[in-house]
């Protein structure tokens, strides 16, 4: 079994070991604290696009929801907020860091040059005290380019629906 935690890049695959630190740990940790800062500069803000699937399978559903880095950062922070608050009200019965990463897999990451195309999956959840489950199954598609000298998000289709292979 997988340690959910640990990058799956070896130590000689160096771009893909930083774009999966900068789309899993550092982006986990920022959501958990409802803190944008760590991630601000993960970012390549000219011409960010984000666009939402809605969770529906068809691209004549999808929405450009996030036609700037703005509009993301924004609903972003609302869903961190969100989330942060219902653990400070001790609604999750379980750490809410680890089955966030049991939950993630970023094993593909197809790069071309300066630019790679990074498959993130969710699929899992956080168990709840009331004995529900927050369920957690979708996918992002991310562009991300080498950008002075660092991988950052340039765009991505999220909200995607979770097939399983």
């Amino acid at each position: 079994m997988r340690d959910p935690e640990a990058n799956p890049f070896s130590a000689t695959d160096a771009p893909r070991r930083a774009i999966w630190e900068m789309l899993v740990p550092r982006d986990i940790d920022a959501f958990l604290a409802a803190d944008w800062g760590p991630i601000a500069g993960d970012f390549v803000e000219a011409n960010f696009t984000g666009l939402d699937a809605r969770f529906l399978p068809s691209p004549d559903d999808w929405r450009l929801t996030f036609p700037t880095l703005a509009a993301y950062r924004e609903e972003w922070l609302r869903q961190a907020r969100e989330a942060k608050a219902a653990r400070d009200a001790g609604l999750h019965a379980e750490d809410t860091r680890a089955a966030i990463f049991r939950a993630t897999r970023l094993e593909e990451i197809e790069i071309d040059g300066e630019t790679a195309l990074v498959r993130k999956r969710f699929d899992g959840g956080i168990r709840r005290t009331d004995g529900g489950f927050d369920r957690m199954n979708w996918q992002t598609l991310y562009v991300c380019r080498l950008d002075g000298g660092r991988w950052k998000i340039a765009g991505f289709v999220g909200y995607l629906p979770h097939v399983k292979d």
